[in-house]
């Protein structure tokens, strides 16, 4: 029998984290994004700080990391509460792509760089980088058109490349790099590797920070990097040569599931402002609450909202029993249908609020500039339709599971 009850320690963790976003995150969100316009971190800073004293920081590392040791499926409980507001994750030290690289390290890298990196970034002290997605005619949706190669040169590696969309890759202390490191016949599964880079290496060019529909929240900045014969020794590879897509793909699939609970709570927010206003604001001789065509926009954000909710957790418990390869496709259908309601929501907001919706004295139209991107972000619309597609059809995915 399916139960969709928590452990009762995990239940009044859940409502710990939820009370610190109600209480400090939520009050604070505009002092945050003011600060962060001007390079300062202090209030976010001071927020890390007290979930750190509060034992709630980093949850989803080992508790020897300084975390709670919170299986995936606990991340689902608490990931879904710090999301409600955009810069939560981050004062729990939870924010991507910080968190799915702290995974990465741990699973990965070799001690003596889980020693130089991982422990600051744990503590927060640093920020960290993700570097795959090129400009074209280099690696986006398709991977295996990567053109950024590394060779060998006795016990070090040579790294040359052009990456962007690198999130927070300008700040960054470090950067993960996928490279290729095979020859082009040995095709995209074997062919390429990881690279743990120090940003301020020699060679490593930061050119910009690309500009993007919305305007950048804390660490969400895309850098575009350039990358000039930049040399590493052999510790600085993750797992083995020839790992990287494994590696990508481990690393992918937890990351899009994360993202759906952040978004999951970010949209259950919304939807929770949409209740307060529609109940109180009169249109035509009644509440918009009484209007139908509210009430079905009501209707579609909720259950919206719930469906993305049960696909997250039944692919969460997949990953929790080591099906990461039968997980995919289902990563994928909560990825698509999580994204898009998110967006849903959002425009819905606006419109349901009418020219106080559109103004910025809303949240709603900065958060949908924002939210748009969850579309494209690790892997578009398209793909994963895809790869839901292609495995239904050969009767890799069951509906009604």
């Amino acid at each position: 029998m399916i139960s969709f009850d928590l452990p009762p320690e995990l239940a009044a963790l859940r409502m710990r984290v939820r009370a610190f976003v109600d209480e400090h995150v939520i009050p604070n969100e505009p002092r945050i994004l003011l600060e962060d316009k001007e390079k300062k971190r202090d209030t976010l800073e001071a927020l890390r700080r007290r979930t750190k004293s509060d034992g709630l920081f980093v949850p989803h590392l080992p508790k020897e990391q300084g975390g709670l040791g919170l299986g995936i499926m606990g991340m689902c409980a608490l990931f879904r509460e710090m999301g409600r507001s955009p810069v939560g994750a981050a004062c729990f030290n939870c924010d991507a792509p910080d968190q799915g690289n702290m995974d990465l390290l741990l699973k990965s890298a070799t001690p003596a760089v889980r020693e130089r990196w991982l422990g600051p970034l744990a503590r927060g002290e640093i920020t960290s980088g993700f570097s795959m997605t090129e400009p074209a005619p280099g690696a986006g949706a398709d991977p295996s058109n990567l053109k950024t190669r590394a060779r060998q040169d006795g016990d070090a590696w040579v790294i040359d490349g052009h990456k962007w969309y690198t999130t927070g890759g300008g700040d960054a202390s470090f950067l993960i790099v996928m490279a290729r490191t095979g020859d082009d016949a040995s095709g995209a599964r074997d062919g390429a590797s990881m690279f743990v880079v120090d940003r301020r290496a020699e060679g490593v060019e930061h050119v910009r920070d690309v500009s993007v529909m919305s305007p950048p929240i804390l660490q969400h900045r895309e850098a575009e990097l350039r990358f000039h014969g930049v040399r590493v020794g052999k510790e600085a590879i993750l797992g083995n040569i020839g790992d990287g897509f494994r590696l990508a793909q481990a690393r992918l699939v937890p990351a899009r599931l994360t993202h759906c609970m952040r978004w999951l709570g970010w949209a259950d927010r919304a939807l929770q402002m949409c209740r307060e206003y529609v109940v109180t604001r009169e249109s035509f001789g009644k509440t918009l609450a009484h209007h139908q065509m509210i009430q079905k926009k009501i209707a579609d954000g909720a259950s919206g909202i719930h469906a993305g909710n049960l696909m997250t957790l039944h692919c969460a418990s997949m990953l929790e029993k080591g099906l990461d390869k039968e997980a995919r496709p289902y990563s994928s259908m909560a990825k698509n249908h999580v994204a898009r309601v998110l967006c849903q929501v959002l425009d819905d907001a606006i419109q349901m609020h009418g020219a106080l919706g559109y103004s910025e004295d809303m949240p709603f139209s900065l958060w949908y500039r924002f939210a748009r991107s969850a579309r494209i972000a690790d892997g578009p619309d398209e793909v994963h339709d895809v790869v839901v597609a292609r495995d239904f059809l050969r009767g890799a995915l069951t509906t009604l599971v």
